[in-house]
């Protein structure tokens, strides 16, 4: 059979067609497709960007925030009290170093987004050394959030801003573990600062001190009976394997008094029961550290959906 000259163009040009529309699709459509923004990352099942193991799966359609390891301060919604200075670290250049008696670094709330609750927060720090504690006025511990005098950190979040003029904003679950004794602890604060209780789930969370070694510390609480109670819980990444272990876990259903007098205690006029339950969300969550030097990476903050 001959070919003739229109045959063969006519397959020329289906041959084009093809050609053009392949290209539209794989270099217009895919490769230009939007990437989607720090707080619409969805992660994979059970590790968060940075590969860090999820103890909770992120709730459906549930807030994220990632550190921006590049520069953490490129990030409206993150912020350190005080203006403390960050430098990259020169001998890892996957951290950042902080240094000051009172570290509070915020992960504060955009306009029209869910404010944090029922939450995981993660964490890796090198302690690099410790103040002594006669040193604490040398950062102002006469200022606003100034409760903890020991060398620790503490994972906090369910409040606000945390100062004299708006006291009944700085209510707190505070997960924290001493740097000293390596001992865990809750503690609540249902108003800044006289509203602060004695600790619960005390537990030893490593026996290897703390010094100059990185660990991962999580944080994590969410609501229970139909928002009547909250659970918290923490956890330790003791050898920075990713392999994490609990440390202890605490149940709010009502009793836990703040250990201020009445007199005191009521003197803010928040208006809560002394052994008020916070179950509330709150637009800031805060890693906080006490009296010590450290290095920080792979902050983050999930909503969760608990099991």
């Amino acid at each position: 059979m001959n070919i003739t000259k229109p045959h063969l163009a006519i397959v020329g040009l289906t041959v084009i067609t093809i050609i053009l529309i392949y290209y539209y699709y794989y270099e217009i459509v895919v490769l230009q497709e939007k990437q989607p923004q720090p707080e619409q990352v969805i992660t994979p099942e059970n590790k968060g960007i940075f590969g860090v193991d999820e103890i909770y799966p992120t709730a459906k359609d549930g807030r994220e925030w990632f550190i921006n390891m590049e520069d953490p301060l490129n990030d409206k919604s993150f912020s350190i009290t005080s203006d403390v200075p960050i430098v990259k670290n020169v001998e890892d250049g996957l951290a950042w170093s902080i240094n000051d008696t009172q570290i509070r670094m915020n992960v504060g709330t955009p306009d029209n987004a869910q404010p944090w609750k029922n939450i995981e927060m993660t964490g890796y720090v090198k302690i690099r050394s410790v103040y002594e504690i006669n040193q604490e006025n040398e950062g102002g511990i006469s200022s606003a959030d100034s409760e903890s005098l020991a060398p620790d950190l503490t994972w906090r979040a369910r409040g606000g801003s945390h100062n004299n003029q708006n006291p009944c904003e700085g209510t707190a679950l505070n997960g924290g573990i001493d740097v000293v004794n390596m001992e865990a602890a809750w503690k609540k604060e249902i108003w800044h600062t006289g509203g602060y209780t004695d600790s619960r789930g005390s537990a030893q969370a490593t026996e290897n001190p703390l010094l100059d070694r990185w660990i991962g510390w999580k944080t994590i609480m969410y609501n229970l009976d139909n928002n009547t109670s909250v659970k918290m819980e923490s956890f330790i990444d003791d050898n920075n394997d990713n392999v994490w272990k609990k440390v202890n876990e605490v149940t709010d259903e009502g009793g836990w008094f703040a250990n201020s007098s009445d007199e005191e205690f009521k003197s803010a006029n928040c208006n809560r029961d002394k052994d008020y339950i916070i179950t509330n969300s709150g637009p800031i969550a805060t890693f906080r550290a006490d009296n010590i030097a450290l290095d920080f990476k792979n902050l983050s903050i999930r909503e969760i959906q608990p099991a």
